[in-house]
Protein backbone atom coordinates (compact mmCIF):
# COMPACT_ATOMS: atom_id res chain seq x y z
CA UNK A 1 0.00 0.00 0.00
CA UNK A 2 2.87 2.26 0.91
CA UNK A 3 4.29 2.03 -2.43
CA UNK A 4 1.24 2.55 -4.41
CA UNK A 5 0.96 5.41 -1.84
CA UNK A 6 3.76 6.83 -3.26
CA UNK A 7 3.13 5.89 -7.08
CA UNK A 8 0.24 7.94 -6.95
CA UNK A 9 0.63 10.93 -4.32
CA UNK A 10 -2.38 13.09 -3.69
CA UNK A 11 -2.56 16.01 -6.18
CA UNK A 12 -4.07 19.32 -5.49
CA UNK A 13 -7.23 19.57 -7.54
CA UNK A 14 -8.82 23.10 -7.94
CA UNK A 15 -9.77 23.68 -11.71
CA UNK A 16 -9.77 22.25 -14.78
CA UNK A 17 -7.45 24.98 -16.05
CA UNK A 18 -4.90 23.72 -13.94
CA UNK A 19 -4.75 20.08 -14.49
CA UNK A 20 -3.05 18.29 -17.44
CA UNK A 21 -4.24 19.22 -21.36
CA UNK A 22 -3.69 17.25 -24.29
CA UNK A 23 -3.51 20.18 -26.67
CA UNK A 24 -1.08 22.35 -24.75
CA UNK A 25 1.34 19.09 -23.88
CA UNK A 26 3.98 18.28 -26.81
CA UNK A 27 5.62 15.39 -28.02
CA UNK A 28 8.74 15.79 -29.90
CA UNK A 29 10.49 12.38 -31.42
CA UNK A 30 14.21 12.13 -30.37
CA UNK A 31 16.98 11.83 -32.95
CA UNK A 32 14.06 11.47 -35.81
CA UNK A 33 14.97 9.68 -39.18
CA UNK A 34 13.44 9.76 -42.31
CA UNK A 35 13.28 6.09 -42.46
CA UNK A 36 13.53 3.07 -39.76
CA UNK A 37 14.31 -0.31 -40.00
CA UNK A 38 11.79 -3.33 -38.05
CA UNK A 39 13.43 -4.22 -34.98
CA UNK A 40 14.74 -0.51 -34.06
CA UNK A 41 13.20 1.43 -30.91
CA UNK A 42 11.98 4.82 -31.57
CA UNK A 43 11.67 7.40 -28.53
CA UNK A 44 9.32 10.43 -27.98
CA UNK A 45 10.07 13.15 -25.45
CA UNK A 46 6.26 14.42 -23.99
CA UNK A 47 5.95 17.50 -21.93
CA UNK A 48 2.99 17.91 -20.40
CA UNK A 49 1.38 21.36 -19.83
CA UNK A 50 -1.60 22.95 -18.77
CA UNK A 51 -4.94 24.29 -20.06
CA UNK A 52 -3.15 27.42 -19.60
CA UNK A 53 0.07 26.16 -21.24
CA UNK A 54 2.40 26.56 -18.21
CA UNK A 55 4.61 23.42 -17.79
CA UNK A 56 3.62 20.18 -15.31
CA UNK A 57 6.08 20.06 -12.10
CA UNK A 58 4.92 16.68 -11.44
CA UNK A 59 4.03 13.86 -13.52
CA UNK A 60 1.07 10.82 -12.60
CA UNK A 61 -0.72 11.00 -15.79
CA UNK A 62 -2.89 7.93 -16.64
CA UNK A 63 -1.28 7.42 -20.73
CA UNK A 64 -1.84 4.74 -23.41
CA UNK A 65 0.92 4.54 -26.30
CA UNK A 66 -0.11 2.54 -29.41
CA UNK A 67 1.22 2.16 -32.49
CA UNK A 68 -0.68 0.56 -35.25
CA UNK A 69 -1.04 -0.55 -39.14
CA UNK A 70 -4.47 -0.34 -39.82
CA UNK A 71 -3.89 -2.01 -43.48
CA UNK A 72 -2.02 -4.65 -42.11
CA UNK A 73 -4.13 -5.36 -39.10
CA UNK A 74 -0.68 -4.81 -37.06
CA UNK A 75 -0.93 -3.10 -33.45
CA UNK A 76 1.11 -2.77 -30.46
CA UNK A 77 1.84 -1.18 -27.03
CA UNK A 78 4.51 1.25 -26.31
CA UNK A 79 6.25 1.72 -22.94
CA UNK A 80 5.66 5.06 -20.85
CA UNK A 81 8.14 6.07 -18.24
CA UNK A 82 7.07 8.79 -16.12
CA UNK A 83 10.25 11.09 -14.76
CA UNK A 84 7.88 12.47 -12.18
CA UNK A 85 8.48 16.28 -13.07
CA UNK A 86 5.72 16.70 -16.18
CA UNK A 87 8.26 14.92 -18.79
CA UNK A 88 7.91 11.39 -19.97
CA UNK A 89 9.38 9.17 -22.31
CA UNK A 90 7.51 7.10 -25.00
CA UNK A 91 9.27 4.22 -26.16
CA UNK A 92 7.58 2.45 -29.10
CA UNK A 93 9.91 -1.15 -30.83
CA UNK A 94 9.10 -1.26 -34.34
CA UNK A 95 8.01 -4.58 -34.92
CA UNK A 96 6.89 -4.73 -38.27
CA UNK A 97 7.84 -3.13 -41.62
CA UNK A 98 5.01 -0.54 -43.01
CA UNK A 99 3.28 2.71 -42.70
CA UNK A 100 3.14 2.87 -39.09
CA UNK A 101 1.19 5.21 -37.10
CA UNK A 102 1.49 6.56 -33.26
CA UNK A 103 -0.55 7.34 -30.52
CA UNK A 104 -0.19 8.74 -27.29
CA UNK A 105 -4.18 9.23 -25.24
CA UNK A 106 -4.14 11.25 -22.04
CA UNK A 107 -6.86 8.96 -20.51
CA UNK A 108 -6.79 10.80 -16.70
CA UNK A 109 -4.80 13.28 -15.97
CA UNK A 110 -2.68 13.21 -12.71
CA UNK A 111 -5.32 15.19 -10.71
CA UNK A 112 -8.22 12.83 -12.18
CA UNK A 113 -6.02 9.51 -11.08
CA UNK A 114 -5.11 10.72 -7.30
CA UNK A 115 -9.13 11.72 -7.14
CA UNK A 116 -9.70 8.28 -8.44
CA UNK A 117 -6.83 6.42 -5.83
CA UNK A 118 -8.34 8.82 -3.43
CA UNK A 119 -12.30 7.58 -4.15
CA UNK A 120 -11.32 4.09 -4.18
CA UNK A 121 -10.29 3.32 -1.25
CA UNK A 122 -12.89 5.52 0.37
CA UNK A 123 -15.82 3.09 0.75
CA UNK A 124 -17.45 -0.48 0.46
CA UNK A 125 -21.01 0.61 -0.40
CA UNK A 126 -20.79 1.65 -4.04
CA UNK A 127 -22.43 -1.96 -5.14
CA UNK A 128 -24.98 -3.02 -3.01
CA UNK A 129 -25.17 -6.84 -2.40
CA UNK A 130 -28.76 -8.57 -2.02
CA UNK A 131 -28.55 -11.98 -0.62
CA UNK A 132 -31.48 -14.92 -1.46
CA UNK A 133 -32.18 -17.04 1.01
CA UNK A 134 -34.67 -20.24 0.98
CA UNK A 135 -35.79 -22.98 2.46
CA UNK A 136 -38.92 -25.25 1.67
CA UNK A 137 -41.19 -23.16 3.44
CA UNK A 138 -40.00 -19.89 2.87
CA UNK A 139 -38.15 -17.03 1.19
CA UNK A 140 -36.25 -13.70 2.03
CA UNK A 141 -34.25 -11.10 0.69
CA UNK A 142 -31.49 -9.37 2.85
CA UNK A 143 -28.68 -6.68 2.54
CA UNK A 144 -25.14 -7.87 2.37
CA UNK A 145 -21.77 -7.05 1.57
CA UNK A 146 -17.53 -7.18 2.56
CA UNK A 147 -18.32 -4.65 4.74
CA UNK A 148 -21.67 -3.95 6.11
CA UNK A 149 -22.45 -0.73 8.64
CA UNK A 150 -25.27 -1.69 10.82
CA UNK A 151 -26.41 -2.56 14.11
CA UNK A 152 -28.66 -5.43 13.26
CA UNK A 153 -27.33 -8.75 13.57
CA UNK A 154 -25.65 -10.47 11.22
CA UNK A 155 -24.75 -13.95 9.35
CA UNK A 156 -20.81 -14.01 9.01
CA UNK A 157 -19.41 -16.37 6.27
CA UNK A 158 -15.65 -16.10 7.06
CA UNK A 159 -13.02 -17.70 5.50
CA UNK A 160 -10.71 -17.69 8.99
CA UNK A 161 -7.27 -18.74 7.63
CA UNK A 162 -7.48 -16.62 4.38
CA UNK A 163 -9.52 -13.56 6.07
CA UNK A 164 -12.08 -13.15 3.42
CA UNK A 165 -15.15 -12.01 5.01
CA UNK A 166 -18.95 -11.85 3.44
CA UNK A 167 -22.01 -10.50 5.63
CA UNK A 168 -25.55 -9.92 5.60
CA UNK A 169 -28.32 -9.18 7.21
CA UNK A 170 -29.63 -11.95 9.43
CA UNK A 171 -33.60 -12.13 7.86
CA UNK A 172 -36.24 -13.15 10.49
CA UNK A 173 -37.43 -16.64 10.62
CA UNK A 174 -34.62 -18.37 8.95
CA UNK A 175 -30.69 -19.51 9.56
CA UNK A 176 -27.17 -17.81 7.76
CA UNK A 177 -27.03 -21.34 6.22
CA UNK A 178 -30.08 -20.36 3.99
CA UNK A 179 -28.47 -18.27 1.68
CA UNK A 180 -28.60 -19.64 -1.45
CA UNK A 181 -28.05 -16.65 -4.46
CA UNK A 182 -26.90 -12.96 -4.38
CA UNK A 183 -27.43 -10.53 -6.74
CA UNK A 184 -25.74 -6.81 -7.01
CA UNK A 185 -26.80 -3.64 -8.35
CA UNK A 186 -24.78 -0.41 -8.24
CA UNK A 187 -25.46 2.04 -5.99
CA UNK A 188 -26.23 5.90 -6.72
CA UNK A 189 -23.07 6.60 -4.30
CA UNK A 190 -19.73 8.65 -4.91
CA UNK A 191 -16.56 9.80 -3.38
CA UNK A 192 -15.60 12.61 -5.94
CA UNK A 193 -16.58 16.41 -5.89
CA UNK A 194 -18.51 17.79 -8.60
CA UNK A 195 -15.70 19.41 -9.83
CA UNK A 196 -13.44 16.05 -9.84
CA UNK A 197 -16.44 14.28 -11.92
CA UNK A 198 -15.77 16.75 -14.95
CA UNK A 199 -12.67 15.22 -15.35
CA UNK A 200 -14.10 11.95 -16.34
CA UNK A 201 -16.73 13.60 -18.27
CA UNK A 202 -16.42 11.97 -22.20
CA UNK A 203 -14.88 14.98 -23.63
CA UNK A 204 -11.95 15.19 -21.24
CA UNK A 205 -11.37 10.89 -21.35
CA UNK A 206 -8.99 9.29 -23.69
CA UNK A 207 -7.61 12.18 -25.71
CA UNK A 208 -4.69 12.20 -28.28
CA UNK A 209 -1.95 13.95 -27.81
CA UNK A 210 0.55 13.70 -30.63
CA UNK A 211 -2.34 14.71 -33.23
CA UNK A 212 0.47 16.35 -35.39
CA UNK A 213 2.88 13.80 -35.42
CA UNK A 214 2.67 12.31 -39.10
CA UNK A 215 3.40 8.10 -39.95
CA UNK A 216 6.75 7.08 -40.27
CA UNK A 217 7.94 4.47 -42.53
CA UNK A 218 9.65 1.09 -41.59
CA UNK A 219 11.53 -0.81 -43.89
CA UNK A 220 12.44 -4.84 -43.48
CA UNK A 221 15.86 -4.07 -43.46
CA UNK A 222 18.43 -7.42 -43.15
CA UNK A 223 19.19 -7.74 -39.23
CA UNK A 224 20.37 -11.10 -37.29
CA UNK A 225 17.37 -12.48 -35.89
CA UNK A 226 17.95 -13.35 -32.18
CA UNK A 227 16.79 -17.01 -31.57
CA UNK A 228 14.53 -17.50 -29.11
CA UNK A 229 13.51 -19.94 -27.35
CA UNK A 230 10.34 -21.60 -27.15
CA UNK A 231 7.39 -20.24 -25.39
CA UNK A 232 7.35 -22.01 -21.53
CA UNK A 233 5.92 -21.56 -17.74
CA UNK A 234 8.08 -19.49 -15.45
CA UNK A 235 9.72 -17.09 -18.74
CA UNK A 236 9.16 -13.33 -17.43
CA UNK A 237 7.08 -11.30 -19.71
CA UNK A 238 8.02 -8.02 -20.42
CA UNK A 239 5.96 -5.34 -21.79
CA UNK A 240 5.35 -5.01 -24.51
CA UNK A 241 4.98 -8.24 -24.23
CA UNK A 242 4.58 -8.84 -28.42
CA UNK A 243 2.45 -7.01 -30.98
CA UNK A 244 -0.45 -8.36 -33.17
CA UNK A 245 -0.34 -8.65 -37.17
CA UNK A 246 -3.26 -9.64 -39.61
CA UNK A 247 -4.72 -9.76 -35.89
CA UNK A 248 -2.03 -13.21 -34.91
CA UNK A 249 -0.61 -12.55 -31.60
CA UNK A 250 3.42 -12.72 -32.11
CA UNK A 251 5.38 -12.40 -28.64
CA UNK A 252 8.00 -10.13 -28.60
CA UNK A 253 10.11 -12.59 -25.68
CA UNK A 254 9.66 -16.44 -26.68
CA UNK A 255 9.09 -18.61 -29.72
CA UNK A 256 5.41 -19.52 -30.72
CA UNK A 257 3.67 -21.79 -32.54
CA UNK A 258 0.52 -21.78 -34.14
CA UNK A 259 -2.05 -24.28 -32.91
CA UNK A 260 -5.53 -22.82 -34.26
CA UNK A 261 -6.54 -25.86 -36.03
CA UNK A 262 -8.48 -28.71 -34.51
CA UNK A 263 -5.84 -31.49 -34.72
CA UNK A 264 -3.16 -29.41 -33.62
CA UNK A 265 -5.10 -28.20 -30.15
CA UNK A 266 -6.51 -31.73 -29.92
CA UNK A 267 -3.11 -33.19 -30.15
CA UNK A 268 -2.15 -30.90 -27.06
CA UNK A 269 -4.81 -31.33 -24.75
CA UNK A 270 -5.11 -34.66 -24.62
CA UNK A 271 -5.43 -36.30 -21.61
CA UNK A 272 -5.41 -32.74 -19.92
CA UNK A 273 -7.33 -31.46 -16.99
CA UNK A 274 -8.10 -27.75 -17.29
CA UNK A 275 -9.24 -25.72 -14.43
CA UNK A 276 -10.29 -22.15 -15.94
CA UNK A 277 -10.74 -20.10 -12.51
CA UNK A 278 -12.07 -16.66 -12.68
CA UNK A 279 -14.54 -14.08 -14.27
CA UNK A 280 -16.17 -14.33 -17.54
CA UNK A 281 -13.08 -13.20 -19.66
CA UNK A 282 -12.01 -16.75 -18.78
CA UNK A 283 -15.44 -17.97 -19.52
CA UNK A 284 -15.62 -17.07 -23.01
CA UNK A 285 -12.30 -19.60 -23.51
CA UNK A 286 -14.88 -21.89 -22.75
CA UNK A 287 -17.40 -20.30 -25.46
CA UNK A 288 -14.53 -20.48 -28.22
CA UNK A 289 -13.26 -23.76 -27.82
CA UNK A 290 -16.49 -25.77 -28.18
CA UNK A 291 -16.97 -23.53 -31.30
CA UNK A 292 -12.96 -23.99 -32.52
CA UNK A 293 -12.54 -27.75 -31.40
CA UNK A 294 -15.86 -30.01 -32.68
CA UNK A 295 -14.63 -32.90 -30.42
CA UNK A 296 -15.12 -31.22 -27.43
CA UNK A 297 -18.94 -31.74 -26.10
CA UNK A 298 -20.24 -29.49 -23.70
CA UNK A 299 -21.56 -30.98 -20.61
CA UNK A 300 -24.95 -29.52 -18.92
CA UNK A 301 -23.74 -28.83 -15.55
CA UNK A 302 -26.71 -28.47 -13.37
CA UNK A 303 -27.75 -25.09 -12.23
CA UNK A 304 -29.05 -21.88 -13.42
CA UNK A 305 -27.56 -19.26 -15.39
CA UNK A 306 -24.30 -18.70 -17.58
CA UNK A 307 -22.49 -18.74 -13.70
CA UNK A 308 -23.03 -21.80 -13.18
CA UNK A 309 -20.17 -24.06 -13.32
CA UNK A 310 -19.21 -24.89 -17.27
CA UNK A 311 -17.33 -28.32 -18.70
CA UNK A 312 -16.43 -28.98 -22.07
CA UNK A 313 -15.48 -32.99 -22.20
CA UNK A 314 -14.12 -35.07 -24.95
CA UNK A 315 -14.42 -38.94 -23.67
CA UNK A 316 -11.92 -40.30 -26.49
CA UNK A 317 -9.01 -38.38 -25.65
CA UNK A 318 -9.47 -37.81 -22.14
CA UNK A 319 -10.06 -34.07 -21.92
CA UNK A 320 -11.67 -32.14 -19.39
CA UNK A 321 -12.06 -28.30 -19.19
CA UNK A 322 -13.67 -27.00 -16.38
CA UNK A 323 -14.86 -22.93 -15.81
CA UNK A 324 -15.72 -21.61 -12.53
CA UNK A 325 -16.40 -18.36 -11.40
CA UNK A 326 -14.24 -16.55 -8.60
CA UNK A 327 -15.91 -16.25 -5.08
CA UNK A 328 -16.86 -12.84 -3.68
CA UNK A 329 -17.15 -10.39 -4.89
CA UNK A 330 -18.80 -10.94 -8.26
CA UNK A 331 -20.84 -8.02 -9.90
CA UNK A 332 -24.08 -8.49 -11.75
CA UNK A 333 -27.29 -7.77 -11.64
CA UNK A 334 -28.29 -11.97 -12.68
CA UNK A 335 -29.11 -13.94 -9.94
CA UNK A 336 -26.18 -16.21 -9.07
CA UNK A 337 -25.79 -19.18 -6.73
CA UNK A 338 -23.89 -19.31 -3.85
CA UNK A 339 -23.68 -22.70 -3.16
CA UNK A 340 -21.17 -24.01 -5.95
CA UNK A 341 -18.50 -21.08 -5.74
CA UNK A 342 -15.35 -20.73 -3.84
CA UNK A 343 -12.56 -18.59 -3.17
CA UNK A 344 -9.46 -19.35 -6.11
CA UNK A 345 -7.22 -20.00 -3.14
CA UNK A 346 -9.76 -23.01 -1.85
CA UNK A 347 -10.27 -24.19 -5.45
CA UNK A 348 -6.45 -24.60 -6.22
CA UNK A 349 -6.20 -26.26 -2.58
CA UNK A 350 -8.57 -28.56 -4.18
CA UNK A 351 -6.29 -29.51 -7.39
CA UNK A 352 -4.21 -32.90 -6.73
CA UNK A 353 -2.35 -31.71 -9.80
CA UNK A 354 0.33 -33.58 -12.07
CA UNK A 355 1.93 -32.97 -15.89
CA UNK A 356 -0.87 -33.19 -17.14
CA UNK A 357 -2.63 -30.92 -15.16
CA UNK A 358 -3.39 -26.94 -16.27
CA UNK A 359 -4.90 -24.11 -13.79
CA UNK A 360 -5.37 -20.77 -15.36
CA UNK A 361 -6.47 -17.92 -13.06
CA UNK A 362 -7.84 -14.35 -14.08
CA UNK A 363 -9.38 -11.70 -11.37
CA UNK A 364 -9.96 -8.24 -11.66
CA UNK A 365 -12.97 -6.41 -13.35
CA UNK A 366 -15.32 -7.56 -10.38
CA UNK A 367 -12.64 -5.75 -7.79
CA UNK A 368 -12.52 -2.41 -9.85
CA UNK A 369 -15.31 -0.43 -7.14
CA UNK A 370 -13.67 -2.06 -4.07
CA UNK A 371 -10.81 -0.57 -2.02
CA UNK A 372 -7.79 -2.30 -2.77
CA UNK A 373 -7.27 -3.72 -0.05
CA UNK A 374 -9.49 -6.63 -0.89
CA UNK A 375 -8.18 -7.43 -4.31
CA UNK A 376 -4.55 -7.52 -2.96
CA UNK A 377 -5.37 -9.95 0.05
CA UNK A 378 -6.79 -11.70 -2.83
CA UNK A 379 -3.39 -11.72 -4.97
CA UNK A 380 -1.46 -12.61 -2.16
CA UNK A 381 -3.74 -15.94 -0.88
CA UNK A 382 -4.17 -17.21 -4.44
CA UNK A 383 0.07 -16.75 -4.57
CA UNK A 384 0.17 -19.06 -1.41
CA UNK A 385 -2.53 -21.53 -2.70
CA UNK A 386 0.23 -21.68 -6.17
CA UNK A 387 3.05 -22.35 -3.62
CA UNK A 388 1.56 -24.81 -1.79
CA UNK A 389 0.42 -26.61 -5.00
CA UNK A 390 3.92 -26.61 -6.06
CA UNK A 391 5.13 -28.23 -2.93
CA UNK A 392 2.97 -31.42 -3.99
CA UNK A 393 2.97 -31.39 -7.67
CA UNK A 394 5.41 -29.02 -9.16
CA UNK A 395 5.10 -30.57 -12.33
CA UNK A 396 1.34 -28.76 -12.14
CA UNK A 397 1.06 -26.08 -15.10
CA UNK A 398 -0.35 -22.57 -13.84
CA UNK A 399 -0.78 -19.43 -16.16
CA UNK A 400 -2.29 -16.40 -15.53
CA UNK A 401 -3.99 -13.90 -17.17
CA UNK A 402 -3.68 -10.38 -16.43
CA UNK A 403 -6.80 -8.36 -16.75
CA UNK A 404 -7.60 -6.61 -20.05
CA UNK A 405 -8.85 -2.88 -20.80
CA UNK A 406 -12.20 -2.30 -21.36
CA UNK A 407 -14.90 0.60 -22.05
CA UNK A 408 -13.51 4.01 -21.83
CA UNK A 409 -16.53 6.06 -21.33
CA UNK A 410 -17.69 3.89 -18.42
CA UNK A 411 -18.22 5.37 -14.91
CA UNK A 412 -14.51 5.89 -14.01
CA UNK A 413 -14.61 5.51 -10.52
CA UNK A 414 -16.27 2.19 -10.24
CA UNK A 415 -15.14 0.03 -13.39
CA UNK A 416 -12.66 2.53 -15.00
CA UNK A 417 -9.35 0.73 -16.37
CA UNK A 418 -7.00 3.08 -13.84
CA UNK A 419 -8.39 0.61 -11.60
CA UNK A 420 -7.38 -2.61 -13.63
CA UNK A 421 -3.86 -0.85 -14.61
CA UNK A 422 -2.78 -0.68 -10.79
CA UNK A 423 -4.10 -4.18 -9.92
CA UNK A 424 -2.01 -4.98 -12.68
CA UNK A 425 0.84 -3.94 -11.52
CA UNK A 426 -0.27 -5.29 -8.01
CA UNK A 427 -0.41 -8.76 -9.29
CA UNK A 428 3.00 -8.51 -11.59
CA UNK A 429 4.89 -7.74 -7.88
CA UNK A 430 3.24 -10.53 -6.29
CA UNK A 431 3.55 -13.16 -8.71
CA UNK A 432 7.45 -11.81 -9.92
CA UNK A 433 8.89 -14.91 -8.39
CA UNK A 434 6.43 -17.65 -8.80
CA UNK A 435 7.13 -20.02 -11.36
CA UNK A 436 3.88 -19.06 -13.43
CA UNK A 437 3.04 -18.70 -16.94
CA UNK A 438 1.73 -14.99 -17.72
CA UNK A 439 -0.52 -14.27 -20.47
CA UNK A 440 -0.31 -10.15 -20.85
CA UNK A 441 -4.34 -9.90 -21.88
CA UNK A 442 -3.95 -5.92 -21.37
CA UNK A 443 -1.04 -5.51 -23.14
CA UNK A 444 -3.25 -7.71 -26.25
CA UNK A 445 -6.08 -5.56 -25.95
CA UNK A 446 -4.15 -1.90 -26.09
CA UNK A 447 -2.19 -4.02 -29.07
CA UNK A 448 -5.86 -4.69 -31.07
CA UNK A 449 -7.51 -1.50 -29.81
CA UNK A 450 -10.77 -3.39 -28.41
CA UNK A 451 -12.09 -1.94 -25.56
CA UNK A 452 -14.72 -3.61 -24.22
CA UNK A 453 -15.00 -6.04 -20.92
CA UNK A 454 -15.58 -9.27 -23.29
CA UNK A 455 -12.54 -8.95 -26.21
CA UNK A 456 -13.55 -10.11 -29.27
CA UNK A 457 -12.79 -13.98 -30.54
CA UNK A 458 -9.86 -13.07 -32.82
CA UNK A 459 -8.48 -12.07 -29.35
CA UNK A 460 -9.54 -14.68 -27.20
CA UNK A 461 -8.03 -17.69 -29.87
CA UNK A 462 -4.81 -15.35 -29.72
CA UNK A 463 -4.80 -15.71 -25.58
CA UNK A 464 -5.80 -19.47 -25.79
CA UNK A 465 -2.79 -19.93 -28.54
CA UNK A 466 -0.49 -18.70 -25.89
CA UNK A 467 -1.98 -20.81 -22.96
CA UNK A 468 -1.55 -23.61 -25.51
CA UNK A 469 2.24 -22.91 -25.96
CA UNK A 470 2.60 -22.70 -22.07
CA UNK A 471 1.55 -26.04 -21.53
CA UNK A 472 2.34 -28.13 -24.70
Amino acid sequence: MRKLDQLIPPRPFTHLNTTTSAAHSTATILNPRDTYCRGDQLDILLEVRDHLGRKKEYGGDFLRARMSSPALNAGASGKVTDFNNGTYLVSFTLFWAGQVSLSLLLIHPSEGASALWRARNQGYDKVIFMGLFANTTSQAHSECGLILKTSAELCQYLDTRDQEAFYCVRPQHLPCDALTHVTTRNKKISYLSKEEWRLFHRSNVGIEIMKNLTSIQVLPCKKRETIKRKCQIGMKSPFPSGYTLKRKWITAFCKQIELYETKNINDCLKRKLIYLMGDSTLRQWIYYLQKAVKTLKYFDYHGTGIFKTHVLLDAERHILIQWKKHGHPFVTQKLFSVKEENYIPREIDRVAGDNDTAIVITFGQHFRPFPISIFTRRALNVQKAIERLFLRSPETKVIFKTENTRELYLNAEMFGDFHGYVQNLIIRDIFVNLNVGIIDAWDMTVACHTNAAHPPDYVIGNQINMFLNYIC
